[in-house]
Order: C-alpha cells, then sequence, then structure tokens
C-alpha cells in the first residue's frame, strides 16, 4: 500500500485567511471573502442547514442600507463622504447581485437558522459594505477605513428593524416584479381558452358525477376569474408589507439613535427608486413587536396556491385517459410518463403545481407559528424573523414559477378533445329540465328507468309520450340549458 503524502494533503486543504476583529475579539476570516469577524462567528454558531438567507432579503438589505444613507447624508446625520461611500459600496454590490447572484452570494453565508432578529444578517451586510468600500478606496480590507460597519453602515438603524424592514421590502418586490406579471400572463392564457371555447358545450360534474351541461368556456372562465381574484390578492399582499415598514423604530420601536424625519425619508427613497409605495409603519411597536402583515401576507399566497391546485386538479381530472378516463382535454405532451409502460403520457405540470400549492400551505403554516406570541412574537421583537423570510420568499418565487410554467407548458397549448362535446345527449342529469314540467319525483323515476334500459332520457321520454315532442326538443336543448332561465325546483 503507497504511504500518503501528508505534507501534500496538508498543502492542498490550507486556506488562505486574514484577521479582522470585532466587539469580542479577532476572528480568522477566509481571505477572499468580504464578511467580518461578526458574520464568522454566526457561521461557526449555526451550521444548521447549509441555506443561507434568501438572495432576495440580501438584495432588499442593500437598497434599504444605501436609502438610509442617503437619508442620513439629506438629514445631515453623517457626512456627505461617508454617506456617498456606503451608497457607492450598495450600488457595485448591487450590480455584481444582478450579473452574478451566486458568486456575491458567497459573501452572505449565514444560515437561516441564526439569531431569531436577524442580527447576524444585519451584520453580515453592515461589515460587506464596508469591506467593500475599502477596496473601491484602494484601503486594507478589514481597516474599517472609511466606513466602520456599525458607527456609518448602521447609523440610525437596528438589526430589530431593519430585518424585518428589508424582509418586507423584499417581499413586495418580489411579489411586484415576479409573481404579479406571471399571474397576469396566467389569466390571459386562461381567458383565451374561455373565449375560445365558449360555444362547446359538455357535461357538467359535481362529486365526480354527471350533473347538467356547462359550457367549456363557461368553466375555464371560473378558472380566470380565480386567476383574477389571485392578482387583486398578490396586489393586496404587496401592499400590507409596503405600507407597515419598521424602518425607524431602532432597538424596542423608540426611535433612539434615529432622526424623527429618518423613516419617512427612507420610505420616500425607496418609493422612488423601485416604484411601490412604501411607508412608515403608524405604530413601530406594533410594527416591530409582531410580523403580523408577514401573516397576512402569507395568508393571501396560501389562498393564492389553494386556488392554483384547483385549477391544476381539475384540468388534470379533465385530461385523464386517453380512452378509459374523462379524455376531455388533451393535455401537451412534455415526457414520457412511465419506465415500464410505453407510451404512457401523465399530466405532470399540472402535478408540479399542486405540489408547489402544498409546499406554498405549508411555508404559511411555519410563517403562521413564527407570528406566535411565545413563539416568534415575544415582548417588543419577533424572534423567528429569519425563518418567516425565507417561507415568505420561497413561497412567492415557487408561485411566480408555477404560474409561468403551468401557462407555457399547459394552458397555451391545451387542446378540446373532439368527442369532449358528445357524451352531453347520454347523461341522465339531463332530467333537470324536465323537472318543473312533470314534478321532481317524475323526472327521478325517468333517470333511474332510462338508466336501467340503457337509454337516453330523450328516448326514454319519448318512448313513454311522457312530454310532446317539440316542448321535449326545446326543454332538452344543450346550449339552452347552460343560461338562466326556466322554472321549478333547484338543488345541488
Amino acid at each position: 500500500m503507497a504511504k500518503k503524502n501528508t505534507k501534500t494533503a496538508k498543502t492542498a486543504t490550507a486556506t488562505k485567511t486574514r484577521i479582522e476583529s470585532d466587539s469580542m475579539g479577532e476572528m480568522h476570516v477566509h481571505a477572499d471573502l468580504l464578511h467580518g469577524a461578526t458574520t464568522q462567528r454566526a457561521v461557526l454558531n449555526f451550521p444548521v442547514s447549509g441555506r443561507p438567507v434568501p438572495p432576495q432579503v440580501i438584495a432588499a438589505y442593500l437598497e434599504l442600507k444605501r436609502a438610509c444613507a442617503q437619508a442620513n447624508v439629506k438629514l445631515k446625520e453623517l457626512p456627505r463622504a461617508k454617506g456617498q461611500a456606503i451608497v457607492d459600496a450598495c450600488e457595485r454590490l448591487l450590480e455584481d447581485f444582478a450579473d452574478r447572484r451566486a458568486e456575491v452570494m458567497r459573501h452572505f453565508p449565514i444560515d437561516v437558522y441564526q439569531t431569531g432578529s436577524g442580527t447576524s444578517t444585519n451584520m453580515n451586510v453592515n461589515e460587506v459594505i464596508a469591506n467593500t468600500a475599502s477596496l473601491m478606496a484602494g484601503k486594507k480590507i478589514g481597516s474599517k477605513d472609511p466606513l466602520h460597519p456599525n458607527d456609518h453602515v448602521n447609523y440610525g438603524q437596528s438589526s430589530n428593524d431593519t430585518f424585518p424592514t428589508a424582509m418586507q421590502l423584499a417581499g413586495a418586490v418580489a411579489l411586484n416584479e415576479q409573481l404579479l406579471p406571471a399571474l397576469k400572463r396566467l389569466h390571459k392564457a386562461l381567458d383565451a381558452k374561455a373565449r375560445q371555447w365558449d360555444k362547446q358545450v359538455k357535461i357538467g360534474r359535481t362529486h365526480l358525477m354527471d350533473a347538467t351541461p356547462i359550457r367549456v368556456g363557461q368553466e375555464f372562465s371560473g378558472y380566470a376569474a380565480a386567476v383574477a381574484y389571485a392578482v387583486a390578492r398578490a396586489e393586496l399582499a404587496r401592499d400590507v408589507l409596503a405600507t407597515n415598514m419598521p424602518i425607524g423604530g431602532t432597538a424596542v420601536g423608540t426611535g433612539i439613535n434615529a432622526n424623527p424625519r429618518f423613516a419617512r425619508t427612507v420610505c420616500a427613497i425607496l418609493s422612488k427608486d423601485l416604484g411601490i409605495g412604501f411607508q412608515e409603519a403608524e405604530n413601530h411597536f406594533e410594527a416591530q413587536a409582531t410580523r403580523d402583515c408577514v401573516v397576512e401576507a402569507s395568508g393571501l399566497l396560501k389562498t393564492i396556491a389553494v386556488s392554483l391546485s384547483k385549477i391544476a386538479n381539475d384540468i388534470r381530472w379533465m385530461g385523464s385517459g386517453p380512452r378509459c378516463g374523462l379524455g376531455e382535454l388533451v393535455l401537451p405532451a412534455t415526457q414520457p410518463g412511465s419506465s415500464i409502460m410505453p407510451g404512457k403520457v401523465n399530466p405532470v405540470i399540472c402535478e408540479s403545481v399542486i405540489m408547489v400549492a402544498c409546499r406554498v400551505v405549508g411555508n404559511d403554516a411555519s410563517i403562521t407559528l413564527g407570528g406566535f406570541g411565545g413563539v416568534g412574537s415575544l415582548l417588543e421583537l419577533n424572534t423567528a424573523m429569519p425563518l418567516l423570510a425565507d417561507n415568505l420568499c420561497e413561497s412567492i418565487e415557487l408561485l411566480a414559477n408555477a404560474c409561468d410554467m403551468f401557462r407555457s407548458k399547459c394552458i397555451e397549448d391545451l387542446e378540446l378533445h373532439k368527442d369532449a362535446t358528445q357524451t352531453v345527449e347520454r347523461s341522465l342529469m339531463m332530467v333537470t329540465s324536465l323537472a318543473p314540467v312533470i314534478g321532481y319525483d317524475n323526472a327521478a323515476t325517468c333517470a333511474k328507468e332510462a338508466y336501467k334500459s340503457g337509454e337516453t332520457i330523450r328516448a326514454y321520454v319519448l318512448r313513454n309520450k311522457l312530454v310532446e315532442p317539440k316542448l321535449l326538443d326545446k326543454l332538452l336543448d344543450p346550449t339552452a340549458m347552460t343560461k338562466p332561465g326556466g322554472k321549478g325546483p333547484g338543488g345541488g
């Protein structure tokens, strides 16, 4: 057995580090990373999931820190040179973030399951901005020249107001730029199908059993309307997050160490930069002690998820077959459906949408628990904020991606099966329109006897001369049965 070259192994695993310091002392930090000592402590303290705080929250934090610096300069709280250094560093990082997000995220490695206030991430962002400014000024990384992470980058701020603000900022931006456009595109596709198939009559179903006729366009108009409501819910979720911004409350909501005009100035800057109407919280104690706005927004996302799951499930049911199921819709064939059954094609896009919906419902449960008093919300602070931020951002991203996938890979190329409208005449529930004429009990008898004899309702009624033929033709007109009108008892 060959002898192991331990010298070579040690050399290969050696990592070049630098020494950074914070209020607790010195720490060794990887030489090529921009974070500092406090971040490194958190990396070592929280080896839990290996999943960092979402990129959306980091980007929102950079937007927030830039706006805070601009506000502090405007209010003469920070020297212009210091404020500009923060702005320049944030813009450099945001630019890099847009071009190569994965690489930039190396500098933000702290696990989601960290300190519940998000203090570790706030300091992570402060340190990266300060070190970026040092590099841009030609100074040594870690020198805290020209910026100190706490004294300058964090001026007038606390983790306790910046993290919830960054969370809401990330959610509002993602809703505005990702989910809302995706929902609107899906609505347009569903509405187009509703119009295309408005004259096609098929049998309706309740409890999965035959019911009275319905136009395919009516069915899809329901789906389109559901997505239109989803658009309204997503807009409400965005506004709930945007109009209750905790920034300015600092440690416990009192605003200690922050200019009284700081919060509204920051919100005005963010509104101008991002095109969303951000507003300072009316009550900073509520805004920091609870995460009710996030719980509400998540509840709206859950409702959207439930709605999408209904549409996806209906479509996969109507596409079941192709010969032994309902077979009313022809779903686009996207991939082979079985490793053992040749030629099988499955409704995989619908299944993916339904799984996304399940995850969003689960995320909402975590957010709800994270907002509970005694779990996350306790006295002047919520201590489950990184969890809430992670789940909120994931729900928005999953729903946006699922909407676009559902639209492009299923809805737009969905076809109506040539036999979809051929089963209407065979339905026993055609008898419903006869009830006002011959009575409910007699109509029920017709349905049962026609089922026994294998006849259609029309054939059974004509054979037994229960209704005059011309009137029967009028009563059993499938298209007429899809419109309001007629007399007699309703029922489900």
